[in-house]
């Protein structure tokens, strides 16, 4: 997708008309369901003229140009990209355009800077990550060469030589960082070209351009085998046991595919840490070793994607991405394998729906040659999401699909505690027919105040181990993105020596790596450091784990006579607050069994209301501090 095609020529002549920058709003939102922001039209309005005034400058009129075009297989949207012809072959120059005057060190991270209280990349290595993202998913056939270089025109000299003098001495360096002063108006035209990495370059012919946009762009065999070989080689990735069996039972399915005979789905269930994630990245691993490969590995949660992708590697992205209702790009319905993690989380409506299956997910098999799903029910934790077993089972029928089901039963979390797992299982289910605590290989227990959970909690880091704090979404959650963040879970409690307000904010909502000095963006609370600091929640610990996990249960379900009372008016979560009290119990149990599931080594409970904390205390009489 780009928001405009034409030559240099015709976007010089056009930029400065009335309608040229409606017209490019008007494309957007075609393609994308809704209107760019204003902020991303403001900066086209000030970007795009500089821009086009150099390169007709540089007499690169006959040279062909994309604006805001968007990588294959990713969401990611290239600035400018200038197309011509050298020694036979195309050739694509991709342009970042930058409004910086001013940005200052990334505190933690050497490849980032911060602009404007902001985390971003560092215009060479972003530059750079397009460059190889085209050479890897760009057709072999095509025989395109890749350049690239960033544009700062309003950045002052100073700022250019301090960005270049950061990648100086590294691979980022091949990608020129551009200032007004290296591009002026009245500078020879030949000079220009070279400086926009364009004198080499002639007119591509309009064969040229419509064979790169048409191409069926996928993921090239050096970029599948250096996932592979990354994936095989992480520990986290190994799998043993039933996770083994569940591995081959997919591989069935892509043998059939292999054999052209395309229509599967499986669906791998189990528990909390019973390796879903571990199958489906060693399998993805796995798929990309094979020829022609061109496999997805999906996931609902932005938080558990961007684990991956780090894990994996930037390359990864376009191969792991975040489904939410919009299908992967450049899928083939007769060959790719899609995995889909975290499927109780997928945006499925079932509320709303006006069919008898997700439409998400009838479009997703229709668009690929087998489908894997990993799932467990009982983390389905908003009315607008999730799947069930026998829903998938009866889809795959309705397709005339062949169906396959493995269910993982050991689970590798809290100890590989069995004990434990059925001790929360049965506390957060509806007829809470939990018996008392009994386990002795998993370390539970009552923390009997707010400050005595944390107190936990920071004795853990202290002595090196990863320690996290969640809650129940049963406070404001107000805060700016990024610090200071306000302590908005705030709860009262009293001892002998008085009473006493504990407060805390909640994690950072900012999608960078890093929300502030110390404090990590949301897809990052439950790893990195400083995390320990605010308090999570189930969005941001699903799918996660840490040595040792704090758990508050808000006022939402409280503990009566007659089991767990939903009260759902103490809820800060907009999609659950109408709910019926009984609809809104099965997803706050859910959500509550979620957050007692993170912990590897040890957990801690605590309650705001005194008649659930009382039943807590009951169930764990040996409370330890």
């Amino acid at each position: 997708m780009h928001v405009f095609e034409g030559t240099v020529g015709q976007a010089a002549r056009r930029v400065g008309e009335p309608d040229f920058i409606a017209r490019c709003v008007e494309r957007h939102t075609a393609a994308y369901g809704r209107a760019p922001g204003e902020g991303e039209v403001g900066s086209w309005e000030r970007s795009w003229p500089a821009l086009l005034d150099v390169l007709a400058a540089a007499g690169l009129q006959d040279l062909h140009l994309l604006l805001e075009y968007e990588l294959p297989g990713s969401s990611r949207r290239v600035d400018a990209l200038v197309l011509g012809r050298r020694a036979g072959r195309l050739t694509a120059v991709a342009i970042e355009l930058k409004q910086w005057t001013a940005v200052g060190p990334h505190p933690a991270v050497s490849g980032m800077l911060m602009v404007g209280g902001r985390e971003v990349l560092h215009p060479a290595r972003q530059v750079g990550g397009y460059v190889a993202y085209l050479a890897d998913w760009i057709p072999a056939d095509l025989e395109l060469d890749v350049r690239g270089l960033a544009f700062l025109h309003n950045a002052p000299a100073a700022l250019i030589e301090r960005l270049r003098a950061q990648v100086a001495s590294g691979p980022s360096a091949a990608y020129p960082i551009l200032g007004a002063e290296d591009l002026p108006a009245d500078a020879d035209a030949a000079v220009l070209a070279q400086r926009l990495q364009c004198a080499d370059l002639h007119p591509a012919g309009p064969e040229d351009v419509a064979r790169f946009l048409t191409s069926q762009h996928r993921p090239g065999a050096r970029l599948l085998a250096r996932i592979a070989d990354t994936i095989r080689g992480r520990d986290g990735f190994k799998l043993i046991a039933e996770q083994d069996q569940a591995r081959q039972a997919i591989h069935h399915a892509v043998a059939a595919v292999e054999r052209n005979a395309p229509g599967h789905v499986v669906v791998v269930t189990g528990g909390p840490g019973t390796g879903k994630t571990a199958i489906a990245a060693r399998v993805l691993g796995d798929l990309c070793l094979k020829d022609g490969a061109n496999p997805r590995l999906l996931s609902p949660s932005g938080t558990l994607t961007q684990q991956l992708v780090r894990a994996v590697g930037d390359c990864a992205q376009g191969l792991i991405s975040t489904l939410t209702t919009t299908l992967p790009a450049r899928l083939d319905k007769d060959t790719s394998i899609v995995l889909l993690d975290e499927a109780h989380r997928a945006r499925t409506d079932p509320l709303q729906r006006r069919s008898e299956f997700p439409h998400l997910f009838t479009r997703l098999i229709a668009g690929c040659a087998a489908l894997v799903l990993f799932l467990d029910e009982r983390q389905i934790v908003r009315p607008s999401e999730g799947t069930t077993l026998d829903e998938l089972r009866r889809l795959a029928r309705h397709r005339g699909y062949s169906f396959a089901h493995i269910d993982l039963t050991t689970q590798f979390r809290c100890s590989g505690s069995r004990a434990y797992l059925d001790f929360v299982d049965g506390l957060f289910a509806p007829d809470a027919a939990a018996p008392s605590w009994r386990g002795g290989d998993y370390d539970l227990a009552l923390a009997g105040s707010p400050a005595a959970l944390e107190d936990w909690v920071r004795s853990h880091h202290r002595q090196g181990h990863s320690a996290r704090i969640t809650a129940g979404f049963c406070w404001p959650w107000d805060s700016p993105p990024t610090p200071p963040l306000w302590p908005e879970v705030s709860i009262p409690w009293s001892d002998a020596t008085g009473v006493h307000t504990w407060q805390r904010p909640w994690n950072a909502r900012a999608d960078a790596l890093l929300a502030g000095s110390g404090t990590p963006g949301r897809a990052f609370w439950a790893t990195d450091e400083g995390g320990h600091q605010q308090i999570g929640c189930v969005y941001t610990a699903q799918g996660m784990e840490y040595d040792y996990s704090a758990v508050i249960l808000g006022e939402d379900i409280t503990w009566t006579p007659h089991g767990w009372q939903a009260r759902p008016e103490h809820s800060r979560d907009h999609a659950l607050r109408g709910l019926a009290p009984q609809q809104y119990l099965t997803y706050a149990l859910n959500t509550y069994r979620v957050l007692a599931t993170r912990g590897t080594r040890g957990t801690r409970l605590y309650s705001t209301d005194p008649a659930t904390q009382h039943h807590l205390q009951q169930l764990l009489p040996h409370t330890r501090p």
